[in-house]
């Protein structure tokens, strides 16, 4: 017997795809939408070959208020919403944060009117910037540390989502909420039909990597070599983005399944562990033998010195950990970017 129908929104943005996956593979219905934005309907393409099925799809923008509530008519057996769709650059976000309080909230306030009507939950794709700059001595960082001022709009829109959820529940009995805080998703699925594709020049580091080793671009740029870490440069917890995607299933189990669960709860997910930007491009080059220029360049804005998790509770409630290693998560990486350029 199948299980329950879930919605994912951003459905082929880069973990969004990965998700719906994992979801099908559980045995879940699956209905996506998305407006393509910062994705593409390829991604959907790959979705399909990897399952061996094409789930439905509305190609739609969550902002819009009547693209939802047809979203809901015409899928009326949805059981929980995974809402990923939200622009989620941090650079972007300093440059442009009108665009990112518009998007990122009106979004949310719709899966919010909906899932209070359906009496639906939702898993909200939070972040560890909610945390903002962390203290030395609360790391590595635990849910039960507090939230201090994001570095960036894009920080301060999860903040604010997340507030708008945590009074949603206080407000309307039928809705129960999941917070994903994570970390830094990187790597693709192992059959390199689906990873991470940024439109322009990227902004997270894998894709600026694994393009540098393309020849897409002439060098990487290592922003801040002067911070203080051990080789100066920023620290964070890389994750695979399968793992982060078996998470939000185990997520949604929990809420379909479980009676006694808290109507809100939250997770930090991350593998525990930092890791320096420059740990990273060495590894890269390593793990895949290959020419990687680099240079260093000034500090980027809205960047935090360093910050990794403490993933106990995870563990330890969902049964959900962060196991990959690391080669294989950056030999991922560089087998979906040879994919993608036609690199033999």
């Amino acid at each position: 017997m199948s299980k329950a129908r879930v919605l994912v929104t951003g459905a082929a943005g880069y973990i969004g795809s990965h998700t719906i996956v994992e979801l099908v593979k559980a045995g879940y219905n699956v209905v996506g939408i998305d407006n393509f934005s910062n994705s593409k309907p390829s991604v959907l393409d790959g979705i399909a070959a990897i399952l061996s099925e094409r789930i439905p799809f509305v190609e739609g923008d969550c902002c819009d208020t009547a693209t939802m509530e047809k979203l809901f008519r015409d899928y009326d057996d949805i059981a929980a919403t995974i809402h990923f769709a939200a622009h989620k650059a941090v650079g972007e976000s300093v440059r442009e944060p009108v665009k990112y309080f518009r998007n990122n909230i009106s979004s949310l306030l719709n899966v919010v009117q909906m899932s209070v009507a359906k009496g639906t939950s939702i898993v909200f794709s939070s972040s560890c910037t909610v945390y903002g700059e962390p203290d030395p001595e609360n790391l590595p960082i635990s849910e039960t540390a507090p939230r201090k001022s994001a570095e960036s709009p894009y920080g301060r829109t999860k903040q604010f989502c997340e507030d708008i959820l945590e009074d949603s529940v206080k407000a309307y009995p039928n809705l129960k909420v999941t917070l994903l805080r994570y970390f830094n998703p990187i790597g693709a699925h192992p059959s390199a039909l689906i990873g991470e594709m940024p439109g322009g020049v990227p902004e997270n580091l894998v894709p600026y990597i694994t393009q540098t080793a393309a020849g897409i671009r002439s060098e990487l740029k290592i922003f801040g070599k002067d911070y203080p870490t051990p080789d100066g440069t920023c620290i964070r917890d890389y994750i695979y983005v399968c793992d982060l995607a078996r998470a939000h299933v185990a997520a949604v189990d929990r809420m379909l399944k479980d009676k006694d669960a808290p109507r809100i709860d939250v997770f930090n997910l991350g593998t525990g562990r930092g890791l320096s930007v420059k740990e990273l491009v060495d590894a890269f080059i390593s793990v895949n033998k290959v020419a990687l220029p680099f240079s260093y360049t000034d500090r980027r804005n809205g960047d935090i010195v360093q910050v990794w998790a403490d993933p106990t509770k995870a563990e330890k409630i969902l049964g959900w950990k962060a196991d990959t290693p690391l080669d294989q998560i950056l030999k991922s990486a560089w087998e979906w970017e040879k994919k993608v350029r036609n690199i033999q």
